[in-house]
């Protein structure tokens, strides 16, 4: 996957120092740049150009007309997403018109136009896009204004009901979500698409300054620039780079197979970047199950009887777990498969037990699951990212 390694100065310098009404954003994931916006403000309308690469390049024009409750009143975004395999999904054109009980979608496309009308029930809607923060903005001061007109305490959350752009009218759903004002410049998020929590940092005017989702499934980091971005060039540069290699996801998936002696053994899972970023009680945190891997959770098939790391395991598909701690690695085997990887549920646990935990002098980028066989009977189930080795040793019973 290449690498958009940019500093946020270099990132800005093409552009202009922002005035107040003129602002950008940064999202970066590790040493990667995921997203890069630049917004103007006039009254209340909100212009932004935004590209994103998550995975596939999309760059979207869009503007905002805002109501007098800081509530959303009408959208429209322009997408263009030039790796697209079909026509259609090329060019698209969205617009929203948010009623006091009711959203209207209209999207054009190369095959022509679509309008639906949704029921809302008087809640307030919100679009969400993903790494889409001048958007987010939005979306948290309009949370934030419902909850100071309703008069909700610092601490209680504002619940949002929010769609996305980017979805087809065919597969269009609402995922609800909320904000949680705290005392002082910090603002909880939760939507429908992650797991875990965001937070935001915004000044007294409600402008986002920052925005870490650290303790989500999207472990982004968000930043207000100093300068206006040049979003043309970061475009045309992901777009380039896209072409000579396609579209990538953030975590690739994988598969590792292998024979030790007389089983078979297959592993299913994503292979998360290490991205410059530090890995143990960061990225994976302390004291905290980890789907080890990305994504879905990772998948262990054994044809014959085994132990691993001591479990007993039968013949049969398993998901594998990991819990890091302060002196030790606990491997925790679930005989629950076909989960997503936030969805880990103890109560389908085989057991846990620990692994033999070494530190590496090289340093392994891409998350890697092994198997390798020491003889007949012995073998051991390998795990390297960063400089850390974990492994679970087999026997076969």
């Amino acid at each position: 996957m290449k690498a958009f390694c940019i500093a946020l100065v270099a990132l800005a310098g093409c552009g202009s120092r922002q005035s107040g009404n003129q602002y950008g954003f940064v999202t970066t994931l590790g040493r990667d740049t995921l997203s890069v916006e630049r917004a103007v403000r006039r009254g209340d309308t909100v212009t932004m150009e935004s590209v994103d690469r998550f995975p596939r390049v999309r760059i979207r024009h869009t503007e905002v007309v805002l109501a007098p409750d800081r509530s959303i009143r009408r959208m429209v975004m322009d997408i263009r997403t030039p790796s697209a395999p079909l026509a259609k999904d090329r060019d698209r054109h969205v617009t929203a018109e948010f009623g006091q009980d009711s959203l209207k979608v209209s999207v054009r496309d190369s095959s022509g136009t679509e309008t639906r009308t949704f029921a809302s029930e008087g809640g307030l809607v919100l679009p969400h896009v993903q790494q889409m923060y001048s958007l987010a903005e939005l979306y948290i001061d309009a949370a934030v204004a419902r909850g100071r007109a309703l008069k909700i305490a610092p601490g209680d959350s504002v619940t949002v009901t929010q769609f996305y752009p980017d979805a087809p009218l065919d597969n269009f759903i609402f995922h609800d979500g909320w904000v949680q004002p705290h005392r002082g410049d910090s603002v909880e998020i939760w939507h429908g698409m992650i797991s875990g929590v965001g937070f935001a940092m915004v000044d007294s005017s409600g402008r986002l300054m920052r925005y870490d989702g650290s303790q989500s499934t999207y472990k982004v980091d968000v930043r207000r620039l100093t300068t206006l971005p040049d979003v043309e060039g970061m475009s045309a540069r992901m777009t380039a780079a896209e072409r000579k290699s396609g579209a990538v996801q953030l975590s690739v998936r994988d598969t590792t197979r292998a024979i030790v002696g007389a089983a078979t053994f297959m592993v299913d899972y994503g292979r998360p970047l290490a991205r410059g970023r530090r890995l143990l009680f960061d990225v994976i945190e302390k004291d905290q199950v980890w789907r080890t891997g990305a994504n879905a959770a990772t998948q262990f098939s054994t044809s014959a009887p085994i132990t691993l790391a001591g479990l007993a395991l039968a013949p049969g598909m398993y998901t594998l777990w990991s819990a890091p701690h302060e002196h030790g690695v606990d491997l925790i085997v679930s005989k629950q498969t076909g989960q997503w990887g936030t969805d880990y549920d103890p109560s389908h646990d085989l057991g846990s037990a620990p692994l033999i935990v070494a530190t590496a002098a090289d340093t392994v980028e891409k998350f890697t699951i092994s198997i390798a066989q020491t003889d007949a009977k012995h073998g051991a189930l390998l795990l390297a990212w960063g400089t850390f080795r974990w492994t679970a040793p087999i026997v076969l019973r």
